[in-house]
């Protein structure tokens, strides 16, 4: 067995696979590592391509063991497949849970389905496992759905300021408090050079300067998942505010320049009112 066998850890070469990322080889039942490939959470397999890669495997496989019964084979893969399944589960749970690892958390619906698949062929010989799949798969389903339909009739309103220190931070208006004020001074300032001077985050000379340079997009990177979380759960809430605020030496260059990005990012991709006020420069909009 590989024990670590996923489409990530394999690497093509010119034209041939190398497996990368090799926890370490040990005797044991070829359907492991067939399971661990083929119901691999995240690359979502589609039954019809496991079972033409199943077919594809076990030809190859019968070429170094003759006496192979595929009919047994094929009757165990299940089990291995639960077993696999239900590892790989508790793996993301604690990465993702405890851990704080998002990415491993977004994998645990899929994971969740390959386990309600593989119970619905094994229900019989594990009755209490098929059941708390269900259950699981229930709410999953019931938490997806009311996320969605709360996404989709939100009267939450984001408020996003660019300011500047010197003129202290902007009040919250809403009497909400919270939210969130992100201090921008840590990014290269191309306020510094005479060019920009008289140029702000709005100015395409500005815009430049920041994403070549490239400490701004890695901050807002940040950001943008932080926000992303708060909005999320606002809007589940029942939340009808939440402010945001840029802040930088003078109000005028990175500031202007995150404020607008995270109003877009917002703007694209939750049904929410957004409020921009880059305070220096006495613009306000409305999303």
């Amino acid at each position: 067995m590989y024990r670590d066998f996923q489409s990530r850890n394999v690497m093509i070469m010119d034209g041939e696979p190398y497996f990368i990322d090799f926890q370490g080889g040990r005797k044991g039942p070829t359907q492991y590592d067939v399971a661990s490939f083929l119901w691999q959470a995240k690359a979502n397999i589609p039954s019809s391509l496991r079972e033409e890669l199943i077919n594809a495997y076990l030809d190859e496989l019968k070429q170094l063991q003759p006496d192979l019964v595929e009919q047994k084979w094929r009757a165990v893969l299940p089990h291995f497949v639960l077993f696999r399944t239900l590892q790989v589960l508790g793996a993301y749970g604690y990465r993702g849970y405890f851990e704080r690892k998002e990415h491993f958390l977004q994998s645990i619906p899929n994971a969740l389905r390959n386990l309600s698949e593989v119970l619905e062929e094994l229900k019989d010989d594990y009755p209490y496992l098929y059941s708390l799949s269900a259950s699981l798969a229930s709410g999953l389903a019931a938490k997806r759905s009311y996320s969605e339909t709360a996404l989709q009739h939100s009267s939450l309103v984001v408020t996003i300021y660019s300011f500047s220190y010197k003129r202290g931070i902007p009040t919250d208006e809403s009497g909400n408090g919270g939210g969130y004020v992100f201090d921008c001074r840590s990014t290269h300032n191309p306020g510094k050079y005479d060019e920009y001077k008289q140029l702000t985050g709005l100015n395409q000379p500005v815009i430049d300067f920041l994403e070549k340079d490239g400490e701004i997009i890695t901050f807002l990177e940040s950001v943008d998942k932080l926000v992303d979380h708060h909005v999320e759960r606002f809007i589940e809430r029942g939340f009808e505010h939440l402010q945001i605020a840029f802040g930088c030496t003078g109000g005028q260059h990175r500031s202007v320049y995150c404020a607008e990005h995270l109003a877009k990012h917002l703007k694209d991709k939750y049904n929410v009112r957004i409020q921009l006020i880059h305070r220096e420069r006495n613009i306000s909009k409305t999303f």
